[in-house]
């Protein structure tokens, strides 16, 4: 017992004589010199290893970025609601999307879709300005519309048009956008696939449309899709994916097809397809009736082109049996089969031209010219 008093009391001697006065730090000096050294080296800046020059396909990377990412713009839907304590109505954000700087007179372009429904849109400028945008035109068969801001001629960087006709597979892209809201993103890529086929929010086919492994993701719609030298070639609309996200299969619609519709739509704020004036078969009833390829004519609009043309329709005669008429086989020296490709046809002409229309009649080829007026 009198062992244990001894070693507790030696034990609250040493204790006193190493522990720290309260309210005083320990002394530095005091720690072992290793460990002194090590918290040292911790608190000393690292030198920073020289950078080297920049690859060239990052400075490509950084250019293209530099020069169309001012033409790119970040796009806000909005929709109206009503205030859950009065009659007051007010827009609220609905959705984003991307768009493009058409042209230093504020037009800007953009998908179709991203607009659907909404009451209103304003759209925000590289420089992070925002402006209340108004609807010009669209075109829902090939998902393009067009803005336009009263911004300033001095904000507005106008992208330059390249072509989309000679592209390769295999070729640099770059897609610049705003997915999920995020603005001014730089996605890099190749031409995966040409003339890919995409249905239209109104079940419309667009043909030609690019494939691209360049990620597009929701927010991406309706920016531009870009070659090497910077240049438009095509406006990114959809993907391919199980999980709504990019799946490395992205659409754009070629920059041809683009380049053809907006400026009427800035000119006329509508596209207005040109029109034969036909009715035509239903599929089924063309099936039944053992019509190939090609587009019977079911009826003519009185006073249309067509009837002006003398293009014979099909019809039933006093016995009821059905008396055959023309079958459209070709639109100014393209092949239709379908009614999508006789819609195909006729975007590529205008109001008031003449194309001859190749017609099957009494089982022989006949050509018929006719002057094409307005679709409705």
């Amino acid at each position: 017992m009198r062992f244990l008093l001894l070693a507790l009391i030696a034990a609250a001697i040493v204790w006193f004589m190493w522990a720290p006065s309260p309210g005083r730090a320990p002394d530095p000096a005091a720690a072992p010199a290793p460990l002194q050294d090590s918290v040292k080296a911790a608190v000393e800046t690292r030198p920073v290893a020289a950078r080297g020059t920049l690859a060239e396909e990052e400075q490509s990377n950084i250019a293209v970025f530099k020069a169309v990412g001012p033409s790119t713009v970040h796009i806000t839907t909005l929709q109206s609601a009503r205030s859950l304590y009065s009659m007051d109505a007010r827009q609220v954000p609905r959705g984003t999307g991307s768009g493009i700087i058409w042209d230093d007179n504020g037009h800007v372009v953009t998908n179709y879709h991203v607009l659907e429904g909404a009451s209103g849109a304003t759209v925000t400028l590289s420089d992070q300005s925002e402006w209340k945008a108004a609807l010009v035109g669209a075109f829902p068969d090939r998902d393009v519309a067009v803005l336009r801001i009263a911004a300033p001629k001095e904000k507005l960087r106008a992208i330059s048009i390249g072509s989309s006709k000679d592209l390769q597979v295999g070729q640099r892209v770059y897609a610049i956008g705003n997915p999920f809201g995020l603005d001014q993103t730089l996605t890099t890529g190749i031409v995966s696939a040409l003339n890919r086929e995409i249905e239209s929010v109104n079940q419309r086919t667009i043909r030609g449309v690019i494939q691209t492994d360049a990620a597009i993701n929701p927010g991406n719609s309706g920016g531009p899709l870009l070659d090497s030298a910077g240049r438009l070639i095509g406006v990114n609309t959809a993907i391919f994916s199980p999980s709504g996200v990019s799946a490395g299969i992205g659409f754009a619609i070629p920059v041809d097809e683009v380049n053809r519709v907006v400026p009427r739509l800035i000119k006329e704020g509508k596209y207005t397809r040109p029109a034969l004036g036909i009715q035509s078969l239903p599929p089924q009833a063309q099936a039944a009736l053992g019509l190939g390829k090609g587009i019977a004519v079911a009826g003519v609009v009185k006073g249309g082109a067509a009837e002006a043309a003398g293009v014979v329709p099909f019809r039933r005669g006093a016995d009821g049996n059905v008396i055959r008429g023309d079958v459209i086989t070709a639109l100014a020296g393209r092949k239709v089969a379908t009614l999508d490709d006789l819609l195909d046809a006729l975007d590529e002409q205008k109001v008031g031209d003449t194309v001859v229309v190749t017609v099957e009649r009494d089982g022989k080829p006949v050509e018929v010219q006719v002057k094409l007026g307005a679709g409705q």
